[in-house]
């Protein structure tokens, strides 16, 4: 190999942290065409992990190292949310990680690449593809070893467990995490509230942050937030809470 190749491909692998999935549409838009990426493969530099994805020889691939290449490199706003944030940012004692399940919230029109899609991780992945929040609100920068994800803040977190409620997400386990939130902004979380499409989300989240009692609730200004109109019932055998017209378990309208 040439010395001019030998230097390109030492700047491509110190452009990224240790542990990134390099993308063959990012490394193209950066000058590394497809033959010159099977001779550094030739070579040992790199290895693919499978058709548009490579690892700097060496490196260990995990979802997170794939997840940056996804944010950082494609642009993309998949990011980790629901439990999984929330276990990430410390807010709950339900370590969904532990467990080795992970889940990741996207665009409506986002899909995650075959090779991620394939790719077999130490975790379950489980996607979700939604746009009933805009994906530039309610998510952090939080460090991951070398690098930094975005991630779901606390109250974009729960919404996303709401969200995936009842049949994906029980429903008290989801007041159980409400009530560790007493730290909410509310101008932070009334921007959500604002932004959220989902009916569902807005009267459920609203339902159990008045139902725990947070002082934070006391600055909401509920008339900006629409709720829809009509009841929704979420189960058939619930209780009915008149002010959000919302069918509730009543194992959560009972809990204390």
């Amino acid at each position: 190999m040439s010395l001019e190749k030998e230097q390109k491909i030492n700047h491509l692998l110190n452009s990224q942290p240790p542990g990134v999935v390099y993308l063959s549409s990012w490394l193209t838009k950066n000058g590394f065409s497809t033959q010159l990426l099977n001779r550094y493969k030739k070579s040992s530099w790199i290895y693919s992990i499978g058709p548009g994805a490579w690892m700097r020889m060496g490196d260990k691939p995990n979802y997170q190292g794939a997840l940056y290449a996804l944010q950082e490199q494609a642009n993309l706003s998949v990011h980790p949310g629901g439990k999984t944030a929330l276990s990430l940012l410390g807010k709950t004692h339900y370590l969904e990680l532990s467990t080795k399940q992970v889940t990741l919230f996207g665009g409506s029109e986002e899909k995650l690449p075959a090779w991620f899609s394939k790719y077999s991780w130490e975790v379950k992945i489980n996607y979700f593809s939604s746009s009933f929040l805009p994906p530039n609100i309610g998510l952090q920068t939080l460090e991951q070893g070398a690098f930094s994800l975005l991630v779901s803040n606390s109250a974009r977190a729960l919404m996303e467990c709401l969200y995936l409620s009842p049949k994906k997400q029980e429903l008290v386990e989801c007041y159980e995490i409400m009530e560790g939130l007493n730290n909410l902004r509310p101008k932070q979380v009334q921007g959500l509230l604002e932004a959220c499409t989902s009916v569902k989300v807005k009267r459920l989240f609203l339902y159990m942050a008045e139902k725990v009692g947070h002082d934070w609730f006391k600055y909401m200004s509920l008339e900006n937030i629409y709720l829809g109109k009509g009841k929704r019932s979420l189960l058939k055998d619930g209780v009915y809470i008149s002010k959000y017209q919302i069918t509730v378990p009543k194992a959560l309208e009972n809990y204390e």
